[in-house]
């Protein structure tokens, strides 16, 4: 549990009247383009309470950076489609093989294979990571992204997902984690609880979802915003059986509202 967080088995239904948000959580019979004002003015009017709420159960998480920017993108590679233990585990595993990230790039294929296997997929990343790796030496000369610092922001997106392997989440984690810069990524707690919630519209994908992200959420609030709502993904807003009961955002949560008998409704979806 986060330092300083409460107790998320604290029942909170009914804590938090959200009446005043009636005229932004109508749904709309016609769907509407999810970046339009009135949507993005319908995400933040959400997120200034939605976030307050995270911060008083979570509280405000501190992270500083203990990864190189390459060691991010290595790193984050491995992580796709594992949890953080078995990525880590693969990392280490990585890191204690190799002395360098030299080494890594010119390994025989099964050696890099072998040493990643905790991360599942590994006859997928092994790969794709020595590519990466070998891109970075041809284009710059040498294995170092620290050139990605002071490039604007949009340049530095773009380059990143020109590597075969890093989408937008991947290349916003590497901006954010790796750099401070600010980029909102959106895996797959971010994306389902902002869904559920309203932030953005029902049908808005993981990959539309970062640009809208950044459009509703103050760029100063990225990190904590991304990590508190993965803590609340993990310990109250599950995939399946989502405990609803437990959760603060109620009154916020379009998903909660709209399974309510309509006498019960905060807000009307």
């Amino acid at each position: 549990m986060i330092p300083g967080a409460a107790d998320p088995a604290r029942p909170a239904a009914g804590r938090f009247a959200a009446g005043r948000l009636a005229q932004y959580n109508d749904r709309m019979a016609t769907p509407i383009d999810p970046q339009s004002p009135a949507a993005l003015a319908r995400g933040r009017e959400k997120y200034g309470p939605v976030a307050a709420l995270l911060r008083e159960m979570y509280g405000v998480p501190e992270w500083r950076p203990h990864l190189s920017p390459l060691d991010e993108l290595v790193s984050t590679i491995l992580s796709q489609s594992t949890s953080d233990t078995n990525r880590d585990k693969a990392f280490d595993a990585l890191k204690a093989r190799f002395p360098s990230w030299e080494a890594v790039r010119d390994a025989p294929l099964d050696d890099v294979i072998a040493a990643i296997r905790p991360a599942g997929l590994a006859n997928q990343k092994a790969p794709r990571i020595q590519e990466v790796l070998q891109r970075i030496t041809a284009e710059r000369g040498e294995l170092n992204i620290d050139f990605l610092a002071d490039l604007p922001l949009e340049d530095a997106r773009r380059w990143l997902t020109s590597l075969n392997g890093i989408g937008p989440k991947t290349a916003a984690i590497i901006l954010l984690f790796g750099f401070g810069r600010p980029a909102f990524p959106v895996d797959t707690h971010v994306h389902r609880l902002s869904r559920r919630i309203g932030l953005i519209g029902p049908k808005v994908s993981a990959e539309k979802a970062h640009a809208i992200m950044e459009q509703i959420v103050p760029p100063e609030d990225y990190l904590v915003f991304h990590l508190n709502l993965i803590w609340h993904g993990r310990q109250v807003c599950h995939a399946r059986n989502p405990k609803c009961s437990l959760c603060p955002l109620q009154d916020y949560c379009d998903d909660f509202q709209a399974r309510l008998p309509r006498a019960a409704r905060t807000v009307e979806p």
